[in-house]
């Protein structure tokens, strides 16, 4: 697998998206199964309306670890709107794809979030999933803060589904993160526990930080 690399197509001179560094817009068809439709996920209007976005890359439509992982996102939808966001599933299967998997799949009932079809790999290769070899893209989490950084990225093999726990998590902390730039969030922190400000005093005192009155 090669970031971007590709010889024919208008992305070719583009580097990956990299963790702390603002991402270029990018437009792809999506299936909406709120509306049973079809529409464009466009992250330049998406970053106007100052909302986060987070982008959940699977292998394809139609396999058997997938739509567990779309069962579980699907259950936390309501959390990460409510945090901001704008949740996007993205496979290399396209739009029509989508809404047949989703119409048939009795797991994916629940699924309201827009399902991106991204056929040629363009997303895929920018966010760095890509695998040449099978054509599909790997499971990668992306969370992309209202100003268009990205601020988290996670990336399993193909046989390991994710815990839509954890990106709720990770999600909290980068709200209030964005509100609240000067501090730090620990291992498991959770919205109402303790966070760190780093200091000189603080080196190599972290334990009596965490566990001071």
């Amino acid at each position: 697998m090669e970031c971007c690399d590709h010889d024919h197509d208008e992305y070719e001179f583009m580097e990956c998206a990299k963790v702390g560094q603002k991402i270029r817009n990018f437009t792809m068809e999506a299936y909406d199964p709120t509306e049973g439709g079809f529409t464009v996920v466009d992250s330049e209007k998406i970053q106007k309306k100052k909302k986060w976005l987070v982008l959940v890359f699977y292998p394809a439509d139609f396999t058997f670890v997938c739509p567990t992982e779309l069962a579980d996102l699907a259950a936390k939808h309501a959390k990460l709107k409510k945090l901001g966001a704008e949740v996007v599933s993205v496979s290399t299967d396209t739009k029509f794809a989508h809404l047949a998997w989703q119409t048939s799949e009795r797991l994916l009932k629940d699924v309201k979030f827009l399902m991106g079809a991204d056929p040629n790999g363009n997303v895929s290769r920018f966010f760095d999933v890509w695998d040449q070899e099978s054509g599909l893209a790997l499971r990668g989490t992306f969370i992309i803060n209202p100003d268009g950084v990205l601020v988290s990225s996670e990336v399993n093999f193909y046989n390991v589904g994710r815990n839509a726990d954890e990106l709720v998590r990770k999600l909290e902390a980068n709200v209030y993160l964005i509100k609240n730039p000067n501090e730090a969030c620990p291992a498991k922190w959770t919205p109402g526990a303790k966070t760190l400000t780093p200091n000189e005093k603080m080196v190599g005192k972290v334990y009596e930080a965490l566990n001071a009155e």
